[in-house]
């Protein structure tokens, strides 16, 4: 098929890239705010394993062309949108430029994360017959974008028209062969189904960090309680571990217009809301726990940071705990020595020559020298077994806050270490 690919979100150079791997001859036109040219360099795209590489080799092949603008004599079969939620004006005006200009029929693909409703207001600017829209929800992972679009556990289609539908699945056909990941509903129900999983699984996030603070005042070791909740068939293990709160460009996006859409129809969201308080408030725990521990003597203190991307496997630092975590140590006099695989290059742009931040590249034990505390922030798993004789030797006083629970506190102060992490102490 004939595809052109508008939107320069993660979800768009993935589809880009995979529709061309399999065939298809695919045109694709970044938003103008972010342009190939800038888009190349970004970290989140060179960090993505594999995207960059399957990007280039589609250009060298032939089968995928990277524009500034679609050719006005474009006859395409498919038009897909992957756009930020702000670019929704920016969506309806190039359906209106470019599908729109066609007489031919075809398929607009909604990938993205638009209020509901949004994916039947892009059809009725088509004006001629045999032209649809269907809403795609994206469910691509950062970190394993290749691998979730390529080998998907489930999509979500909307779709009331039949032959809208036979064209999507002949579309990703080469990408739904080991069983039946399709889900058809329709349009407005799978717009919101894809707010909904997410309110879901933040929601389950939010409550096990609610139980470790509990756990915490009761001297019980929120493991224990993880492993007989997830134990439970009807309850299960994903999403079930407690930390110091998420980010993301999407999954914090998407509970707020998830709020935003219960809030347009007269329905107060109390626990959306509260699940959002939950996680901004769980992103100052390493915080609080590290005063704590001085007793509110922080004023020229050292702590040294592992991690700083909202999750392992990504550059990006879009809501990201150690934001919040940055801002509270600074207002205390706190020099913050990070370390992070990918993520420093997006820190440094954010905050460029800080006084009290040093960026940290190569060594993370060098983050370490001097400090007065190490906070565990993303798991990477450089991160997860590191050579405790050394870590001791570099910081000044042995003081471990672990955010994501991936340290055993027993072996930890086994080790000479005080040991805190998310509702659990040695």
């Amino acid at each position: 098929m004939r595809v052109v690919v508008h939107g320069s979100e993660l979800a768009a150079a993935t589809a880009a890239a995979a529709l061309c791997s399999v065939g298809h001859q695919v045109t694709w036109m970044p938003h103008a705010d972010f342009r190939w040219e800038s888009l190349a360099s970004a970290d989140w795209l060179i960090s993505e394993p594999g995207l960059k590489d399957q990007i280039l080799a589609g250009e060298d092949s032939g089968q995928l062309t990277i524009v500034d603008e679609v050719p006005t004599d474009t006859d395409a079969d498919v038009h897909w949108l992957a756009l930020s939620p702000d670019q929704r004006e920016s969506a309806e005006s190039y359906v209106r430029q470019v599908p729109g200009r066609q007489s031919t029929p075809l398929i607009i693909v909604n990938n993205s994360t638009f209020p509901v409703g949004q994916t039947e207001k892009l059809e009725a600017l088509l004006g001629h017959a045999g032209q649809v829209a269907v809403a795609l929800p994206d469910r691509i992972e950062e970190g394993r974008a290749w691998e979730t679009f390529t080998r998907p556990a489930h999509w979500l289609l909307g779709s009331e028209d039949e032959w809208g539908t036979r064209q999507i699945r002949e579309l990703l056909r080469a990408f739904n062969r080991r069983h039946e990941v399709f889900q058809l509903m329709p349009r407005r129900a799978a717009e919101l189904t894809k707010l909904a999983i997410n309110g879901m699984l933040a929601t389950r996030i939010s409550f096990m960090n609610e139980l470790a603070g509990l756990a915490d005042s009761l001297a019980v070791d929120v493991e224990y309680v993880r492993q007989g909740m997830g134990a439970d068939t009807r309850i299960g293990f994903e999403y079930l571990y407690p930390g110091c709160g998420f980010g993301g460009p999407n999954f914090s996006r998407d509970l707020m217009r998830l709020a935003d859409v219960q809030h347009s129809t007269g329905r107060e969201s109390h626990l959306l809301e509260h699940v959002l308080d939950i996680n901004e408030g769980k992103k100052e725990t390493l915080f609080r726990k590290l005063w704590n521990h001085f007793k509110g003597e922080l004023e020229g203190r050292t702590v040294a940071i592992w991690g700083a991307a909202f999750k392992p496997g990504t550059a990006r630092i879009d809501h990201a705990p150690v934001l919040t975590l940055l801002e509270a140590l600074w207002a205390q006099g706190v020099t913050v020595r990070v370390h992070d695989p990918a993520a420093l290059h997006a820190l440094g742009e954010l905050y460029p020559d800080h006084p009290q931040l040093v960026l940290c590249e190569g060594d993370f034990y060098s983050a370490c020298e001097g400090a007065d505390a190490l906070m565990l922030v993303t798991e990477w798993k450089c991160y997860w077994n590191p050579d405790w004789r050394r870590l001791l030797q570099a910081l000044k006083t042995p003081l471990v806050l672990d955010g994501r629970n991936i340290y055993d506190p027993a072996y930890v102060a086994s080790r000479g270490f005080v040991y805190r992490g998310i509702g659990r102490r040695a």
